[in-house]
């Protein structure tokens, strides 16, 4: 065998089998057109060889277009769901070479049926790949079972479903976060005998699976730790923010001795703006999520502490892995938990923004 050039090319592979480029070519991209002599003599010296193509130049020259479907909550422009699609956005400016396209349908969080009509749409478009936010096991298991049928490559987004397992996952461990969210209340709250969970609901529905998963961890560290206290629920309405202060109002006046307390949604700004009313009230807070009037509040001091979970890096890790595994034969890592920050008016200014040229 002759001496080989450091980079093997496709034209050192074709000399060696004594075949042509373009047969090379064919057995590379699994195309037909090549006897079952060339296909042998090729692969074998492929073997030998132990040749690793260049999937970026040949996912470049392919005409292969990829459709990808993106299926998440319903939400309005500046709450937490439209980081995630700016995330979206910028990785499909990022792999605009590679000829895909996205689209994004949506769904009520609080009701179950619009997460399975919303599926179906997505289903009857048969994408190549999706990217969805689940809803609860009952509902997403229907959906999750078609795109298996369909052998459709799926990534979870915001929270994750063991028992259906995807191709990977991007968001928090939401009850590992839970869990540190209460240690941090405790620690920074002086009368810790009485805490508040507040929620945002419609219909007895809380609309987030990570919001669920992170009120377990809170309570499982609430009994190792702190099994005396009595934490209070406060329901606001999902639907409405008209009724939200008044529910507030009764809440504090019912409870003078509460003085600490969490939500697990990104509505934090609900209560922070409440409190902000209010300057009679001596009130701890945690939250979740920068979004513009939770930082506001955080730096008005009416939220003591926001939980970042970065959920524009989650939307575009998500669309990223999509084009790892399909177009550049990657192999991708099938969980990818999001940093616990907390941030405080301290460190908010410092806290930096998606760097996307380290996630390549």
């Amino acid at each position: 065998m002759n001496k080989l050039p450091e980079r093997v090319r496709i034209k050192d592979i074709a000399r060696l089998a004594d075949v042509s480029v373009g047969t090379v070519d064919r057995v590379l991209h699994g195309r037909s057109g090549v006897s079952e002599a060339s296909r042998k003599r090729v692969e074998e010296i492929l073997k030998q060889l132990d040749y690793q193509p260049n999937m970026y130049a040949s996912a470049l020259a392919s005409n292969k277009k990829y459709v990808f479907c993106c299926l998440l909550p319903m939400h309005d422009q500046g709450e937490y769901w439209s980081a995630v699609e700016k995330g979206i956005t910028n990785a499909l400016k990022a792999f605009s070479d590679f000829h895909i396209s996205i689209k994004t349908t949506y769904y009520d969080p609080y009701d179950y049926q619009s997460f399975i009509s919303s599926a179906n749409k997505i289903t009857d478009i048969n994408p190549d790949g999706v990217m969805v936010a689940p809803t609860i096991q009952a509902y997403t298991e229907s959906f999750i079972r078609q795109l298996n049928d369909k052998q459709v490559p799926f990534i979870y987004i915001d929270s994750n479903i063991k028992e259906l397992p995807g191709l990977s996952f991007y968001g928090q461990n939401s009850r590992q976060s839970g869990y540190f969210a209460a240690r941090m209340l405790m620690l920074t709250t002086q009368h810790n005998n009485e805490v508040v969970i507040f929620r945002k609901i419609q219909q007895g529905v809380v609309g987030s699976n990570q919001q669920e998963n992170r009120e377990k961890g809170f309570r499982r560290y609430m009994k190792e730790h702190h099994p005396d206290c009595i934490i209070h629920e406060c329901n606001l309405q999902a639907d409405s923010n008209s009724n939200d202060f008044t529910v507030l109002e009764q809440f504090f006046k019912l409870h003078p001795k509460v003085s600490s307390g969490i939500t697990f949604n990104s509505k934090a700004h609900t209560i922070g703006e409440f409190l902000e009313t209010d300057k009679t009230i001596s009130f701890n807070l945690i939250g979740y999520d920068l979004l513009e009037q939770n930082v506001k509040c955080l730096k008005n001091r009416s939220i003591a502490f926001l939980i970042a979970q970065q959920p524009e890096l989650q939307g575009y890790s998500g669309i990223k892995t999509l084009c790892d595994y399909l177009i550049f034969k990657k192999e991708v890592k099938q969980i990818n938990y999001m940093p616990i920050d907390l941030l405080s008016i301290e460190n908010i200014d410092y806290y930096s923004s998606v760097n996307y040229a380290n996630l390549d």
